[in-house]
């Protein structure tokens, strides 16, 4: 008789204090804005201990509008403050995305006796000359602060880079280039990365561009990032240079999509050492993702949690958006080559509590109910092993009917998340479908790592090689889990650890 059994678990509903970051379709443990619009992550550096995160921010209303920076703050990648607007619209135009940078050797001249600058750099998008279709209405300027990221100055000369007469021109990265002692400028310029290098951040000469004949270009590029590995290979160490550029539209699945390089940098190109296009996640809501500056020789990455496709119609009513949790990303071979993974931050999951580890569980879809796990929720992670064998399915279900799934699909060697039948979806004719990403690694074992907040499934398959993130707006908590296979399927271990609220 074959043993089966069916994970399940009834969860208990997050009753908060108060109605702020506990209204319906709320993350518990994903950045939000208290209230408001808010889309691409911006300006992300680490300084004397804290994270900044500003964030492209409408305080007016929960749909786009004229851009600010929004800012948070947090001491461990988890716990954010909200914090004033940092950088509001001017003359020159609405704020939109960049990069911020310690500038500790003061090249800039901001600093003063005893105060480090940290310097924003961001694209001023000028709405008038947009509305005279003028194709010089984007250009980067720079903003500074002595007060550990408090309060800003724009600076004086404004803008720091014109637009040559490129109607796409935006979104610049910067880092030190140590070697060169140089700031490099990562620019997306239309379907193209412009770099530029500059002593001081404020006068710009332009290097080279990369992307024509490459890469995905089923529209504009934008929100790059421009950083390095360095690992033993052999005898010989070897730094990699990773290019983030991020899609809209083209991405894996419609919509928005991040796609990256894998190449060498020399200070004035960017070359890729193979022709392939790779996506940092295939799931439909990862976009705009870049790393935290400063932050030492980790790498630490955040997406903004949505898709253009369908984010101003989204179902919340007091706040739109959050970002993906924090993630390290690293260099992970495959297949002969290597690949940009990631995993969530271990601060993420040091949030766990009540932690369970379970070993050798025979699942298929016949199964009755079996409660194995505790009370919880509907936050939760849960890492699952077994065999690759087999086409398996995740199933993640209320008592209400509403599903999502997430499943692997063993002849067709893809993994997919349906969310069809997750809840709301009629807001957007596109949203309730199946995404596919490709199965990357070739070891006979999968391992599965879920990520389930009250409104987002973030899943990072085969230590970090193929990673997909979907939002879903299901009526009541995901509180329930089951496995379906075609035939008995042996879970070699499965550990499933509680997530409360940061708020």
């Amino acid at each position: 008789m074959k043993r089966i059994l069916y994970l399940g678990v009834a969860l208990i509903p997050f009753l908060g204090r108060s109605q702020d970051y506990h209204e319906l379709y709320r993350p518990a443990f994903h950045f939000s804005p208290k209230e408001k619009w808010m889309n691409d992550p911006n300006g992300m550096v680490k300084f004397d201990g804290v994270y900044h995160l500003f964030f492209q921010y409408y305080p007016n209303d929960i749909v786009w509008g004229p851009m600010h920076w929004g800012h948070a703050t947090s001491k461990d990648l988890v716990h954010w403050q909200q914090q004033p607007i940092a950088l509001y619209p001017d003359s020159l135009g609405y704020i939109f995305s960049g990069s911020a940078v310690v500038d500790s050797a003061n090249t800039s001249g901001f600093g003063q006796p005893g105060k480090t600058p940290l310097v924003a750099i961001f694209t001023h998008h000028d709405p008038v000359g947009e509305k005279q279709h003028t194709n010089t209405f984007q250009n980067q300027s720079l903003a500074y602060s002595l007060d550990k990221g408090a309060t800003w100055k724009k600076y004086e000369g404004n803008p720091v880079l014109k637009n040559p007469g490129i109607t796409d021109f935006r979104d610049p990265n910067v880092s030190w280039h140590v070697k060169q002692k140089k700031w490099i400028m990562t620019l997306a310029t239309k379907d193209r990365i412009s770099f530029y290098s500059s002593p001081d951040l404020k006068s710009w000469t332009k290097e080279s561009e990369f992307g024509e004949g490459i890469g995905a270009h089923g529209g504009v590029w934008e929100c790059p990032d421009l950083f390095s590995f360095t690992r033993k290979e052999g005898d010989k160490e070897r730094t990699y240079w990773i290019l983030l550029v991020s899609n809209n539209p083209g991405g894996p699945n419609g919509g928005s999509g991040t796609q990256y390089f894998i190449g060498d940098w020399d200070g004035h190109e960017f070359r890729p050492l193979d022709r392939s296009t790779r996506w940092i996640d295939y799931g439909p809501d990862d976009y705009a993702g870049v790393l935290w500056n400063n932050a030492g020789r980790r790498r630490i990455f955040l997406g903004w949690m949505s898709n253009w496709d369908y984010a101003t119609q989204v179902p919340t009513s007091t706040w739109r958006n959050a970002m993906t949790v924090p993630r390290n990303v690293f260099l992970l071979d495959a297949n002969g080559k290597p690949y940009l993974a990631s995993l969530p931050a271990p601060e993420v999951l040091s949030l766990a509590k009540r932690k369970i580890t379970i070993r050798r569980i025979a699942v298929d879809s016949s199964n009755d109910v079996s409660s194995l796990l505790k009370d919880d929720a509907g936050r939760y992670l849960l890492d699952v092993r077994g065999a690759a064998d087999q086409s398996v399915a995740f199933v993640f279900y209320n008592k209400a009917g509403e599903q999502m799934v997430f499943g692997y699909n063993n002849v067709k060697q893809e993994y997919y998340i349906d969310r069809s039948a997750a809840g709301k979806t009629d807001f957007h004719p596109g949203f309730g479908g199946i995404y596919t990403a490709p199965r990357i690694s070739k070891d006979k074992e999968l391992n599965v790592q879920f990520v389930m907040d009250r409104s987002s499934l973030e899943v990072f398959a085969d230590g970090g090689l193929t990673v997909m993130t979907a939002v879903y707006f299901s009526q009541q908590p995901l509180t329930r889990v089951k496995v379906n296979s075609t035939d008995r399927w042996m879970i070699r271990e499965l550990t499933y650890g509680a997530m409360p609220s940061i708020w």
